[in-house]
């Protein structure tokens, strides 16, 4: 750890305020948007999917006034796997160990049972909940006076505070509004960092990106990423980087369209994949796909544990 990036004034030692933050809700609400707009830079996958997010993504903000460190959850579902089973633990656990609860409720979709369960959970922790309502910019000022009313009858929340992470509407606001709940502490973590997740835990969630971006409705829960190896090289520009990963699927016929006809979709996830991965990494990427049939790697501990599922 840089004990430079750790220093901040002493006379505003006092009010420096660190702590951790869950951002809950159903799948698809728009958690993962919200983090990386709160964080400035892409820490967590988002497509058009449900469910993309299937573990626990940190993001990391630091400001003059203090470090958020965000917890963005899978949304909670009725599980059908172990896989689901551990999705769901992981949004339990999260919320025990926080100081902060995030309760997402996006504006033009309707409170249900699902937000009711996981409400409950948050309030049972005894923990500050903020309800916050994504997707502002989606519905008109009297719909998000009405939301707003609803979200106020529904338990006693610290703040509401509607944003639009798409575009970045009441952002800075909410950023301010967390740390103002967050105990006095210094910095967790370096003021320069945005996570602590691993480049190559990373790389595999970018490869899952676009693979879900291309497969769509097809194979979603089915599919996951591991990255065998990573290799820096020497070429004539300079350096780049060879990574060698595999993707997961439970059936062969899962495996066919993975692939595509000739090889047309494995080759738009790899061209797709290999963008991010050279963004992230600041050089250039060969990407080596393979595609491996784990049969039932959802419902399998051995498999669970050896993809990264474990709890």
């Amino acid at each position: 750890m840089n004990i430079d990036n750790m220093a901040i004034k002493a006379e505003d030692q006092k009010e420096y305020r660190s702590g951790f933050v869950s951002i809950i809700g159903r799948p698809n609400v728009g958690k993962s948007t919200l983090m990386n707009a709160l964080v400035g830079a892409k820490v967590a996958i988002t497509t058009s999917q449900a469910g993309t997010t299937r573990r626990i993504v940190r993001g990391i903000v630091s400001t003059d006034e203090g470090q958020i460190i965000l917890v963005d959850t899978p949304g909670s579902h009725k599980p059908h796997t172990l896989l689901g089973e551990r999705m769901n633990d992981m949004i339990r656990s999260s919320l025990a160990d926080v100081d902060v609860n995030v309760m997402c409720f996006p504006a033009d979709e309707k409170i249900g049972p699902g937000d009711n369960y996981l409400l409950e959970q948050a309030l049972h922790t005894g923990k500050t909940c903020i309800a916050v309502v994504t997707k502002m910019d989606a519905v008109s000022s009297n719909d998000m006076y009405k939301k707003l009313e609803e979200i106020n009858a529904l338990a006693p929340f610290s703040d509401i505070i509607p944003v639009s992470a798409v575009k970045n509407k009441q952002i800075e606001d909410l950023r301010s509004l967390l740390i103002a709940h967050l105990p006095v502490c210094p910095p967790l973590y370096p003021v320069d960092a945005i996570t602590d997740d691993t480049e190559e835990s990373f790389i595999s969630e970018l490869i899952r990106e676009a693979a879900l971006e291309d497969l769509r409705d097809e194979l979603p829960h089915s599919l996951a990423v591991t990255v065998e190896e990573m290799i820096e090289e020497d070429i004539s520009k300079g350096k780049r980087m060879r990574v060698h990963a595999t993707i997961h699927v439970e059936r062969d016929s899962q495996k066919g369209i993975i692939i595509g006809h000739k090889g047309k979709s494995l080759k738009n996830i790899g061209k797709q994949a290999r963008l991010g991965i050279s963004q992230l990494l600041g050089m250039p990427v060969y990407l080596d796909l393979h595609v491996r049939v784990t049969k039932e790697w959802q419902r399998n501990p051995k498999y669970l544990s050896r993809l990264g599922f474990d709890v």
